[in-house]
């Protein structure tokens, strides 16, 4: 970027010197030593990305019925999401009242949504409905009710955005809904999930995600069963991956499964790539996860279907189940990572699949990622640390996803509007 204009629409501290450092940035480059450890662009993180862009949240299936509920926190912004007569939405977990949180528990069910101060009461779409004889005449219920989040679903995902505006994402959502059609997530359930907090910035754990230049050395687990190219285009990519891909391409078509790689600039995209010749799901012997099938599925062997959202998801869809990563940063060194395991709603634990068969691979490869990362971090916080040049061919997906960061987050500051997407 050669823009120096530095006037900035926020209130985090020092983001017009956050923007410039951005802008003076050298391509190709990791970033300079404060945008992975200051304060104040970690704040300049999460009130321009964060709170402007779309997050993935969560899946339908997990609030399955009316009052279902869900909680999260982005930032110091505590957010519920609920199933109500109009379907999943999602509010500020903020009592009109006095302020207090409204949800307590991660998630749960409730008729009614009731604040456990002073019991103020709305209705699952947010309404006011009891506020007590306290407030006096004067007072009109329906000028208090809870502040909405902007929310939309697609093929089981949910996706919220704390903006006043929030970028187009409408295009995205439509290819979603059909790449993940044949799973019927709405019919699924989260057999297991783990949390685990990584002593790391977020942009390291993203980092670290968009480039398996390292996962020879330290996935063995996981290269049981991934193929790390995820693109026949992919200059590394040998004859025979190539042949493999065409191979199973045919098959999918067959069964109408989506397959070709889509994207939407540098911040989604979705691709379905084969696993491992003869390995059907990431065991740690790619043997199958689950025998129930998900949605319409037929064909146990669909390969991955390989999803990133920026700025905090990526995922893998299998034939018998499906793995949503979900990233919340907590502090300018620490990060939490949720992964949750998805299986047919029929399924029965102990008949069906075995909870630490389903897990065994991506608990292992978290955990390493985990170390990778906190190691990272160590590193970049030394007084020797220097940004470094990217390979272009093993670490094209970080560039990616660095570029994504700056641009993003630089036109969000300066109030402009980055051109939409188009799927390419």
């Amino acid at each position: 970027m050669e823009q120096t204009n530095t006037t900035v629409i926020g209130t985090s501290p020092k983001l017009a010197e956050t923007v410039q450092l951005l802008q003076q940035r050298r391509p190709g480059y990791s970033l300079p030593q404060a945008c992975y450890n200051s304060a104040e662009v970690f704040a300049a993180d999460m009130e321009q990305i964060f709170c402007k862009e779309w997050l993935y949240v969560g899946l339908t299936c997990e609030i399955p019925q009316l009052g279902n509920f869900i909680t999260l926190e982005v930032g110091n912004n505590p957010i519920t999401i609920v199933r109500n007569k109009q379907g999943v939405q999602a509010f500020h977990n903020v009592c009109r009242h006095r302020g207090s949180r409204l949800c307590t528990s991660k998630k749960g069910k409730v008729a009614k949504l009731v604040c456990p101060y002073h019991q103020w009461t709305y209705e699952l779409d947010g309404q006011l409905l009891y506020a007590g004889n306290e407030m006096g005449d004067q007072f009109d219920k329906a000028d208090f009710p809870l502040k909405q989040v902007h929310t939309k679903t697609a093929g089981g995902y949910i996706f919220i955005s704390l903006a006043e505006n929030p970028p187009e994402i409408d295009g995205f959502l439509a290819e979603l809904e059909r790449y993940l059609e044949p799973y019927d997530l709405e019919n699924a359930k989260v057999a297991v999930q783990s949390e685990i907090i990584e002593q790391a910035n977020w942009k390291l754990v993203l980092e670290n995600n968009r480039e398996c230049y390292h996962c020879a050395g330290s996935h063995p687990e996981l290269l049981n069963t991934l193929l790390e190219w995820d693109d026949t285009n992919d200059p590394r990519a040998s004859d025979a991956f190539k042949a493999h891909v065409a191979r199973k391409a045919a098959e999918w078509e067959a069964d109408n499964i989506p397959h070709e790689h889509i994207s939407f600039g540098l911040r989604n995209r979705m691709v379905r790539m084969p696993l491992a010749e003869g390995k059907v799901a990431m065991t740690i012997d790619g043997s199958p996860a689950c025998q129930k099938l998900l949605g319409r599925v037929k064909e146990r062997d669909l390969g991955s279907l390989r999803i990133l959202h920026l700025p905090n998801s990526w995922n893998h869809g299998q034939g018998d189940h499906l793995i949503t990563f979900q990233v919340i940063p907590v502090g300018p060194q620490q990060t939490k990572v949720i992964t949750k395991w998805v299986v047919h709603k029929d399924a029965v634990e102990g008949v069906d699949y075995d909870v630490e068969k389903l897990r065994r691979v991506w608990d292992a490869t978290n955990d390493q990622d985990r170390t990778l990362a906190e190691e990272n971090q160590r590193g970049i916080n030394s007084i020797a640390y220097e940004p470094g040049p990217y390979s272009p061919t093993y670490e094209f997906g970080v560039v990616n996803f660095i570029d994504w960061y700056a641009d993003t987050l630089v036109a969000n500051a300066l109030g402009q509007t980055l051109p939409i997407a188009l799927p390419e």
